[in-house]
């Protein structure tokens, strides 16, 4: 039986929707009593936080690739990285394993392609917005051209991130300023919106949004369920 590995608890919160959404299109794909075989790692955030703070990418990689290669010693047969900033270290745990890694930022800009999206905004966490793994990325490979938001409304998009929804707040507040930095970048030509954190999707869940949404967190499951589902005699997505 094929395992998926999922390299999460950065932060716990989104792990818990990466292991809900999967298993629930694992059952629908397959009916019945079925759930996703998965394998779990999730890191204590506080020490991965601590490295990204310091700038330290080489440790906060080195600890990622270490938990990596558990996973990949445990029997997965491919990896999903449960958060978008730590895919700045990717290629450091490409580089540990030797099973595949399904980059967030491939299943991202399959799904702006796919809705023909061109010029799109980008929210997540400081290190994701400012510098250009991810970016540079969505470039390179599908074309896309990223919009950022203000270098203010960066530092309060950052705070919100890590001292509200990591901790599992979700303020009427907090989505309103959300909702006002995309009608902001909509007024910049951006097409639709890459919600960059695999938190604020729990923020603005539901919302009716100035702009069509790209939830990372979604397209990023749906990639690891067409992996499962390939290897278990079930590719068709079609009831996901």
């Amino acid at each position: 039986m094929a395992l998926l590995g999922i390299l999460g608890g950065m932060s716990w919160e989104s792990s818990a929707s990466y292991y809900r959404l999967i298993n629930e299109g694992y059952r629908d794909a397959k009916g019945g009593l079925h759930s996703a075989p998965l394998l779990l790692h999730s890191v204590d955030f506080a020490s991965i936080a601590a490295l990204q703070k310091a700038g330290d990418w080489q440790a906060a990689g080195v600890q990622l690739s270490d938990a990596a290669r558990g996973l990949e010693r445990a029997g997965a047969g491919a990896i999903v990285l449960a958060t978008n900033t730590m895919h700045k270290v990717a290629d450091a745990i490409e580089q540990a394993v030797e099973i595949p890694l399904l980059h967030i930022g491939d299943a991202v800009g399959e799904a702006l392609q796919a809705g023909g999206f061109q010029r799109v905004a980008l929210l997540g966490t400081r290190f994701t917005m400012q510098q250009d793994f991810y970016r540079m990325r969505l470039a390179e490979r599908y074309g896309i051209e990223v919009v950022l938001p203000e270098e203010t409304q960066m530092e309060e998009i950052d705070r919100i991130i890590f001292s509200e929804l990591c901790q599992g707040q979700f303020t009427s507040v907090s989505r309103a300023y959300y909702l006002a930095c995309l009608e902001s970048l909509h007024s910049q030509g951006a097409q639709a919106a890459i919600l960059g954190c695999t938190e604020i999707g729990l923020l603005l869940q539901d919302v009716e949004a100035p702009l069509p949404l790209i939830d990372s967190t979604q397209v990023h499951v749906q990639s690891g369920l067409r992996w499962l589902l390939s290897r278990s005699g079930e590719s068709d997505l079609a009831k996901t």
